[in-house]
């Protein structure tokens, strides 16, 4: 009876022992799949290209903006004054480009189309003298040959004249040459083109959220000046909020991008799923040229994990996390 006794208490201890060590091996495989990491965010920083002073800070530090909410303006008096400048500059070429197109006004050649009729009754009252005087150069003694080289050289310039004045006629009616016009539609597309850099700088010195996120802070308070390109408002969007883990590295050959992971906040119950969308080829903490057998189990491998955009919302830059695998 004694020994039968003594052989239940050595297999009760048997079990015992070996459900601890289920229960150890159990522990050690859910650590070896959980890691530590943190919340990280990358932020969009809202700058304008050109310098002024802060006018207008439409927004405050913690609040949530929707993309193509106002966030700030500077100062934009001088890129008023080119703006309005470049639309005086565009309409004088305008004007100048229709002005060329277009022949001489309707008194101008109503002048020249009078100082042709002249030249016309000037040539012929020319050719009636340099008739008669050709019949008397025929009768002897009846007249001189000076006079009759007179009066063909009248006829001939009156006929020269006639010819000059339906020429500047013709070419009154006409527009400018071909190449001057050419030009002239050259400049407008140039006043033009400046005309919208104008508008652009105009439109840069007031800045509106690229995404929605949250106004992570404000770097500038109204009145300061801001230089060009120095950002006013740093945005949060929350798809750009991730969670940074290190995995061991006997782990991570069974990680690859698209990995469900499960992510756990102190203070919060329920868990964040996410997914695996970056993982480091560079090991850390040890250098990456010889391994020994000894320093490769302190290996790490820094991996990214993303959300959606409202899961991340939640999460906060800094925070320290718990990231789960699966089994």
């Amino acid at each position: 009876m004694t020994s039968r006794k003594v052989r239940l208490s050595t297999v009760t201890i048997l079990n015992l022992a070996l459900s601890s060590l289920v229960l150890c091996a159990g522990c050690r495989d859910r650590s070896a799949s959980r890691v530590q990491g943190y919340v990280e965010g990358e932020f969009i920083y809202v700058a304008s290209p050109n310098a002024g002073a802060l006018e207008t800070l439409c927004v405050q530090r913690g609040t949530q903006v929707n993309a193509g909410e106002p966030l700030f303006a500077l100062d934009n008096t001088v890129e008023k004054a080119a703006r309005d400048e470049a639309e005086r500059r565009l309409a004088l070429a305008r004007a100048n480009c229709e002005d060329i197109k277009k022949g001489k006004r309707a008194s101008e050649l109503e002048a020249l189309k009078a100082q042709l009729e002249q030249a016309r009754e000037a040539v012929a009252l020319a050719e009636l003298e340099f008739a008669r005087e050709a019949r008397l150069a025929r009768t002897p003694g009846a007249g001189v040959e000076h006079d009759f080289d007179r009066a063909r050289s009248l006829r001939d310039q009156g006929h020269q004249r006639v010819a000059q004045l339906e020429a500047e006629l013709k070419t009154a009616q006409l527009g400018a040459r071909e190449d001057q016009i050419a030009a002239a539609e050259a400049e407008v597309r140039a006043r033009e083109a400046a005309l919208a850099k104008a508008e652009w700088d105009l439109s840069q010195k007031s800045q509106l959220a690229p995404q929605t996120g949250l106004v992570f802070d404000t770097l500038y308070g109204k009145g300061e000046w801001v230089a060009a390109g120095r950002p006013v408002v740093a945005l949060l969007p929350p798809q750009n909020i991730k969670v940074r883990a290190f995995v061991p590295e006997e782990r991570v050959g069974s990680v690859c991008p698209g990995t469900s992971v499960e992510v756990r906040v102190d203070g919060i119950d329920k868990s964040f799923t996410g997914k695996v969308s970056f993982i480091s080829p560079q090991a850390e903490y040890t250098p990456p040229v010889i391994f020994s057998q000894e320093s490769r189990s302190k290996l790490v491998f820094m991996i990214e994990v993303v959300f959606d955009a409202n899961r991340a919302a939640n999460l906060h830059p800094g925070q320290p996390v718990d990231v789960q695998f699966g089994s």
